[in-house]
């Protein structure tokens, strides 16, 4: 007996939950089968059919053999089948559906696991904040929050897909707002010559919400890898910065030569040396005095995010710290300190040795502030010997 209504009832369900027709059914075949089986006077082995161009609903009775092959089937359907299949339906369709649906969405999101998504903020307390992605949620852990950003009901934040767990109440994804490979997803979306691979980001480090360094190559010489990045008047970087809520960007140019990369990963500082111990992995860098603080960064920085971005150990000295002849002494001399600092230097004769003497001398009041400058001679062995004073200024005049 054909039941059109039935089909067409099941079709519309299948059309607005987005679910295959011919899956849903064989899913209710199945629930169908195992009502048959509930029944006293079932056949031991049996199967629904249910045909797709009228819905119409038959059992059929199997005989097996020792191999499981058919020898005989016959039309096994109850005469109450119809008020079965419609109660069966009505039990197991919704399940189906949800069963259905929570695999779809487990098999769409498990392939975007590295990718980046834009969801809604439901809410928050202090283990996570719960996001809406449009069919399903998402979990923004505690631990892949940035620590200072606050997340407002309704806000639109964009995140990083780390996991997608496979449980019985469907998938959870879990995203982060700190992973490094945020900000690259990110550059990819703003910078057309990275989605295309015409610039390719060769390395990054961030620590999260402060800063991030991110190290671009062009495959293309006619195109500028870090103004490509940086965009017009610094618009591409910037609505990246926005989205990451000001967290600093360092765009630089990449180098197989590990000293231009080291040099170019400490920018803004300007670097005077660089050398390498490729055996320990170590890369001693030379600034210039005044650049010091601005190569090691606040807290040392600088400085860490440059070694994670280029794979050395960063050593960072400055022009007097970098020479290995530097003595550095502080001692006191009755109610005063003195800091001094005595840099050998050889002369063109490579017969005596100029040594410039800087004195900081501070009372206990701190009245007394003085910059020494003072002239020896190297003795035998190269060591030091005691000279007059040369100068003698105030801190203010020097």
């Amino acid at each position: 007996m054909a039941n059109f209504e039935f089909l067409e009832a099941l079709g519309q369900i299948a059309r607005d939950q987005n679910i295959d027709e011919g899956e849903l059914l064989i899913a209710l075949a199945n629930a169908l089968l195992a009502a048959y089986k509930r029944r006293p006077d079932s056949a031991e082995d049996a199967e629904v059919e249910i045909n797709p161009e009228t819905g119409e609903i038959k059992v059929w009775g199997l005989e097996l053999d020792l191999e499981g092959n058919v020898t005989r089937e016959w039309d096994a359907t109850p005469d109450d089948f119809g008020r079965i299949a419609a109660q069966t339906a009505k039990q197991v369709l919704m399940q189906l559906i949800r069963d259905i649906q929570r695999r779809q969405m487990y098999e769409e999101f498990a392939n975007r696991e590295g990718d980046i998504v834009s969801g809604t903020v439901q809410q928050n307390d202090n283990r996570y904040t719960l996001l809406d992605l449009g069919r399903v949620e998402a979990l923004l852990p505690q631990a892949e929050q940035i620590a200072f950003e606050r997340y407002e009901h309704g806000a639109r934040i964009k995140v990083y897909i780390v996991e997608v767990r496979k449980t019985n109440k469907g998938p959870q994804i879990v995203v982060s707002r700190t992973h490094p490979a945020l900000v690259a997803k990110l550059f990819e979306i703003e910078v057309p010559e990275i989605a295309n691979g015409i610039v390719e980001i060769k390395a990054l480090a961030r620590e999260p919400g402060h800063r991030s360094k991110i190290a671009v190559a062009s495959n293309d010489q006619m195109i500028d890898p870090v103004g490509a990045c940086v965009g017009a008047r610094g618009s591409r970087v910037r609505n990246i910065t926005n989205e990451l809520r000001s967290e600093r960007i360092d765009v630089v140019p990449y180098s197989d030569d590990p000293v231009e990369f080291i040099q170019s990963a400490l920018q803004p500082a300007r670097v005077r040396e660089v050398r390498l111990n490729e055996e320990e992995g170590i890369a001693t860098v030379i600034v210039h005095d005044q650049q010091l603080s601005l190569a090691i960064g606040k807290e040392g920085q600088n400085a860490r995010l440059a070694a994670r971005l280029t794979g050395w150990r960063v050593d960072i000295r400055s022009e007097n710290e970098g020479n290995d002849e530097v003595v550095e002494e502080v001692w006191t001399d009755a109610a005063a300190v003195v800091d001094e600092t005595v840099v050998a230097v050889t002369d063109e004769s490579s017969d005596v040795v100029a040594v410039v003497v800087d004195e900081v001398i501070t009372t206990d009041d701190g009245a007394l502030e003085e910059v020494v400058v003072a002239e020896v001679a190297a003795g035998e062995g190269g060591d030091v010997e005691e000279a007059p004073v040369v100068d003698t200024v105030s801190k203010d005049e020097a």
